[in-house]
């Protein structure tokens, strides 16, 4: 959509993190909805800013140019000389932190929403609370649309969209020359990974069985690993005994928006409660979540074909980035039987 470069704009202040970034996307959403004839800007982080830049509703991304951690106040006030030029009706800070609400206050945009957070008042002129038990963070994020303390608020949670972001054929092409990935047969993505911690990742070898028994089904299929270059380590583990030429370990040498086209790509996705589940299901592709140490219900796949696993152990979720137990029942006991039960049938819908 084209907006007049005149009319008011609206700011929204990117989480730090790509899940939540994606489970941020109902908000812009309902924005769009209220006000559709004004252009809404994401301020991002550099490594978030790709998945921003796959949703329709988002006009401008702009990247922010802080040190992670460090105030900086010199910078952010040339920062918000900058964006006071651009014209901003309102602001939206998703991060609890004051250095995030200082930006658009320096820049004097009237009306600065989000959560009390580290104790913004000032900062923050239309403060939300959040309610206990914490909310799902799509609903989290997408409350602050609507007025503080509604008494609408369950039934705004029931009629919420999901998260949307989507990839051009010209973006999976592309992907798929560059990593050798033929169009023509059938892919799979993992995402063995998780950047909060070790206690999340499901073993390498369950992942490497999970393989096997997709290749036992249809020799055609292609695999790839996805992630990080943290990640490269776990998907070698993963390939290590696995056909070279159907599997393809992709951490670290994929860019986030390629990717997410080869995720818009893929029959399934099965993955780590991490940023690239999100991700799949905003793509509203099969997925498969396997949750250990989190809580499934507090950022579950939101796709039309989704599973989430979970073994519900009496010691979790201990939302711990390591195990305290030191076993990790929680993955380990998770079979690769138990997820291929899931995924096969995803396989096989039309």
């Amino acid at each position: 959509m084209t907006h007049d470069s005149s009319s008011p704009r609206t700011l929204v202040i990117s989480p730090n993190w790509i899940g939540d970034a994606v489970m941020a996307q109902p908000l812009l959403q309902l924005l769009r909805a209220a006000h559709p004839e004004r252009p809404i800007d994401v301020l991002a982080p550099p490594a978030v800013s790709p998945v921003w830049r796959q949703m329709a509703e988002v006009d401008e991304v702009l990247e922010t140019p802080f040190r992670h951690g460090a105030l900086q106040l010199k910078e952010r006030w040339k920062y918000a000389r900058m964006l006071r030029r651009r014209g901003y009706a309102d602001a939206y800070v998703l991060p609890n932190t004051i250095k995030y609400a200082l930006i658009p206050w320096l820049a004097g945009i009237r009306r600065r929403v989000g959560y009390k957070g580290e104790s913004r008042h000032g900062l923050i002129n239309v403060m939300h609370f959040d309610e206990a038990p914490p909310r799902p963070m799509t609903a989290f994020y997408a409350a602050l649309a609507a007025p503080p303390v509604t008494v609408q608020g369950a039934a705004m949670r029931a009629a919420l969209p999901r998260p949307r972001m989507a990839a051009s054929a010209a973006q999976i092409a592309a992907v798929c020359v560059r990593t050798g990935i033929d169009e023509a047969r059938p892919l799979v993505a993992f995402a063995p990974g998780a950047e909060f911690g070790g206690a999340k990742r499901w073993p390498a070898r369950h992942f490497a069985g999970l393989a096997q028994a997709i290749l036992a089904r249809d020799p055609a299929t292609q695999i790839a690993l996805l992630g990080s270059p943290k990640d490269k380590e776990a998907c070698a583990e993963v390939a290590q005994d696995l056909p070279a030429q159907a599997v393809f370990n992709l951490a670290g040498a994929t860019s986030l928006a390629e990717a997410i086209a080869l995720i818009a790509r893929a029959a399934a996705v099965v993955s780590n409660d991490s940023g690239l589940l999100h991700i799949a299901s905003a793509l509203n592709r099969p997925v498969v979540a396997l949750y250990g140490p989190t809580d499934p219900d507090h950022a579950p796949p939101f796709s039309d074909l989704a599973a989430s696993i979970s073994l519900r152990l009496d010691c979790g979720p201990c939302k711990q980035r390591e195990c305290p137990l030191g076993h990790q029942d929680c993955m380990v006991k998770m079979t690769p039987d138990l997820v291929w039960h899931r995924l096969q049938p995803m396989l096989s819908a039309p």
